[in-house]
């Protein structure tokens, strides 16, 4: 359950974003949209899915409502901006250190991890959420559903 601590250099992501709430979670309707044109973006480096989350501050967690919005991303990582089809964004996650989770499960029941991760990991920890984009890495063994599916949950981090 314990995490490995990372440094994320800059890193270049194309893709689609929405704005949503946990009460209003567009998550589904976000990568429906994104799926039959990711395989169009341009120098891309690596066949790994990105589902990122960009909070208004570390503090969104300490005030948390479900209606409260943040914007979602589904994308992939590219070296360049050159080429960003029509219709998608860019979006720079910028260097820094991460608490990264491994999760083995059926994406619908990752909530599980999340509370342990902010009720038991963050309060005895030596660390504190930093303001960064939080992010899934969905490689090769991401199956969504299927109880065997693995993904990295990555957690922007600094010392408290």
């Amino acid at each position: 359950m314990e995490p490995k601590i990372k440094r994320l250099e800059e890193t270049k992501l194309v893709g689609k974003s929405v704005k949503m709430s946990f009460a209003t979670n567009r998550t589904f309707e976000l990568w429906r949209n994104f799926m039959p044109e990711e395989s169009i973006i341009k120098n891309r480096i690596s066949d790994d899915l990105y589902s990122v989350e960009i909070f208004e501050n570390s503090l969104f967690f300490k005030k948390f409502t479900p209606e409260k919005e943040f914007q979602k991303w589904a994308a992939v990582k590219v070296s360049d901006f050159e080429t960003v089809p029509a219709g998608m964004d860019k979006l720079i996650i910028p260097e820094g250190v991460y608490a990264v989770f491994f999760y083995k499960g059926k994406a619908s029941k990752v909530t599980e991890k999340y509370q342990y991760i902010f009720k038991i990991w963050f309060p005895n920890s030596e660390y504190e959420l930093d303001d960064r984009p939080h992010f899934s890495l969905m490689g090769k063994k991401y199956k969504n559903e299927d109880p065997d599916s693995e993904e990295e949950l990555w957690f922007p981090v600094r010392k408290k």
